[in-house]
């Protein structure tokens, strides 16, 4: 696309000696004057200036006639007389051992009657600022339609009466859109539209319509090459743009006389089209004014192209990030829990705030809250990188504190990657903070442990929400420090808030008052309602109108399970009580009517308690619970790791856990303070696995 031509003079073409200047004190005597103030007033130095004098001000009186107080002012004013504009600045006291005494005036004056040279001056500066407003104020938002808004808002009403500002469908939604040869193959939609007040352009196509196709012809022909189009005659344009009459008035406003209209032309792309008409300017365009629209134009091209840009990358962000949090709303043994993720205001966007509920066996469930440095894309794949490693360890069902412990040893790892290639997503993953708490609705107690995350806020039936007291870990990517891990009880029906950061530490706020508004919303929540209802309530009481940065917050209201669901026993090392331990299976099942299962139950309880008491000692520990799943335990002291493999022919054992593995639908080990725990689980009544 070549640069327009620009024609008329440009302001390093005005010479300082067209200016007319002089300089005067109070009583009107000129103390210098230029040869054209010499020339246009008569008057020389160390005479008094008649045309001048009127115009000064004099014991607080106004300026000359029309002029503007200036001696209100105490710095100068304008004003007219005898056919000439005068400009008044105070140049101030003059300097001390000068003749005379008083202020020194400059006086700058020109002609008041409009001339050929001074339209054509103004008409430069006009375009001028133009220009210069173009570039300040385009590009400084990465909204597409905000970007519209801007350019028909520069365009009205100094350059033209009504300007429309049509986009490219798939630019609207971040997409590019397709190479196209002709017009009519262009789908364009209104996007922006601005217009003087004087004029009536209620017919025209609304911000939001699609634009009719409109046929290709060699007037629409060089908007396809990405240059402009001069429209001096409306009559022309209504015949050669080859619509029906009837849609004629959505594209041409009624009374005007001239028109111009520019491609957003960007990497050989249509991105859309920007059009001025004039109705009551009274000059029509020209071939200067289709120049300047096209430079601002191509201005406005490169920032739509980058808007759409980061719309395209804000939206793929957003929907990674939404695809890899889990469901919004779940419901479990342990608790029912609502989630909710809020993208942050302007142009931050997607960050890298994340949770996740993450089901135990043994009916307990893990919380997780998280946050990455960053925005965007990257701090979306940290994120994904993160969520995935924590779900893996906690399918080791480690402790929170010795969690967040090989979490760290990971990040390390990461950062090691870094040193031989770097990636943003590793960068993004040093530094990151998270909150890992485990809740157990049998014994109704939680442990938790934080790399540098706020401490969730506990809300119990009765009593006023507080923050769990924690010791504060280490960021993610430090290494070498402990993870305290906190323990408290939690009574039934109470309410686990866990957030980031973004909830509470707002731009120049402190983060302590942050967590007062938070503790005073949750104070104020209604537990009666649902737990979305209560969510929404805690973010719109806490949260800003635009968020400085993305938020993530998980409510859990928790549950516990009664003590007829569960039955536990303690056996000593002793193998003739192995036939106890079946007995005590099979009547706790039947009177859980549970008979179905008790073959299966039966035969793993026997294979585990045999194990431990031969090869861990005692005292050995057996539990069930009845919850949407049969859970069944079987603890020891030894430290040792169960491990599957499958017995030769000639070996007379080692086939137990074997079975068990084949008859449960899932199985597992945990490391407790005493020892470890073996567990299976069974699917109750419809026989599906959980």
């Amino acid at each position: 696309m070549g640069e327009p031509e620009h024609h008329g003079p440009s302001p390093a073409s005005v010479s300082v000696s067209d200016t007319a200047a002089v300089v005067l004190d109070d009583e009107g005597v000129v103390i210098a004057c230029s040869g054209m103030a010499a020339t246009l007033l008569k008057c020389s130095p160390g005479q008094p200036c008649a045309p001048v004098l009127a115009m000064l001000p004099r014991d607080g009186a106004e300026a000359g006639p029309g002029g503007r107080p200036v001696a209100a002012l105490g710095e100068g004013g304008s004003g007219r007389a005898g056919g000439l504009a005068f400009d008044v600045v105070r140049l101030g006291a003059r300097a001390a051992g000068d003749s005379g005494s008083g202020a020194l005036w400059l006086v700058l004056v020109t002609s008041a009657e409009p001339t050929a040279d001074t339209a054509e001056r103004d008409s430069e500066r006009r375009r001028m600022q133009l220009s210069h407003a173009a570039a300040v104020t385009i590009g400084a938002s990465l909204d597409v339609a905000e970007m519209a808004e801007v350019i028909v808002d520069l365009l009205v009403p100094d350059f033209a009466d009504l300007a429309t500002v049509d986009l490219a469908e798939p630019v609207l939604v971040g997409d590019e859109p397709p190479h196209v040869d002709a017009s009519g193959d262009v789908r364009l939609r209104r996007t922006a539209a601005a217009q003087s007040p004087e004029i009536s352009a209620e017919a025209l196509l609304a911000v939001g319509e699609a634009l009719p196709a409109v046929s290709d012809s060699a007037l629409m022909r060089p908007l396809m090459e990405g240059r402009p189009v001069l429209v001096s005659d409306i009559a022309v344009l209504r015949t050669m743009l080859g619509v029906d009459p009837e849609s004629l008035p959505l594209l041409v406003p009624s009374g005007a006389h001239s028109s111009v209209a520019v491609p957003l032309y960007a990497r050989g792309l249509i991105l859309g089209c920007v059009t001025v008409w004039r109705s009551q300017l009274p000059s029509g365009f020209g071939e200067e004014d289709a120049a300047l629209l096209q430079d601002v134009v191509s201005r406005a091209a490169l920032g739509v192209d980058n808007a759409r840009r980061f719309t395209k990358e804000h939206r793929s962000a957003e929907a990674l990030q939404r695809s890899l949090l889990p469901r919004s709303a779940l419901d479990s043994a342990a608790a029912e829990t609502v989630g909710v993720y809020r993208p942050a205001a302007g142009g931050a966007g997607v960050g890298g705030d994340w949770f996740d509920v993450i089901p135990l066996p043994s009916s307990r469930v893990a919380f997780v809250v998280g946050d990455v440095v960053g925005h965007g894309l990257d701090a979306t794949a940290a994120m994904a990188r993160l969520r995935t490693a924590v779900q893996a360890l906690a399918d080791l069902d480690l402790d929170p504190g010795e969690l967040l412990t090989h979490l760290d040893d990971l990040v390390l790892g990461l950062s090691g990657e870094q040193a031989t290639g770097e990636s943003p997503s590793e960068r993004a993953v040093l530094g990151a903070t998270c909150l890992y708490a485990v809740y157990d609705p049998v014994t109704r107690a939680c442990a938790a442990a934080t790399a540098g995350h706020p401490p969730p806020a506990l809300l119990s039936p009765g009593e006023e929400p507080a923050f769990v007291g924690m010791v504060p870990g280490p960021l993610l990517g430090v290494g070498g420090m402990p993870f305290e891990v906190a323990e408290f009880g939690v009574r039934p029906g109470s309410m686990l808030a866990f957030y980031t950061d973004g909830l509470v530490d707002s731009r120049g706020g402190d983060i302590e008052q942050g967590m007062e508004r938070l503790r005073n919303s949750l104070a104020g929540a209604d537990l009666s309602r649902s737990l979305g209802e209560v969510c929404q309530s805690v973010l719109d009481r806490v949260l800003p109108q635009e968020p400085g940065d993305d938020v993530a917050l998980l409510l859990a209201r928790t549950r516990t399970l009664s003590p007829d669901q569960v039955a536990e026993w303690e056996l000593d090392a002793d193998l003739s009580l192995v036939a106890h331990a079946r007995e005590l299976v099979i009547d706790q099942l039947t009177d859980w009517q549970l008979d179905e299962l008790a073959f299966v139950t039966e035969l793993v309880a026997s294979e585990l308690v045999t194990n431990a008491i031969r090869y861990a000692g005692g005292p050995v520990g057996l539990r069930l619970i009845r919850d949407r799943k049969l859970t069944c335990e079987v603890s020891d002291p030894s430290s040792t790791q169960p491990r599957l493999r499958r017995a030769r022919e000639t070996d007379e054992g080692g086939r137990g856990l074997f079975l068990v593995a084949q008859l449960a639908d899932r199985w597992g080990s945990r490391f407790t303070r005493a020892g470890k725990t073996i567990w299976t689980e069974q699917a109750i009544g419809d026989g599906k696995r959980p």
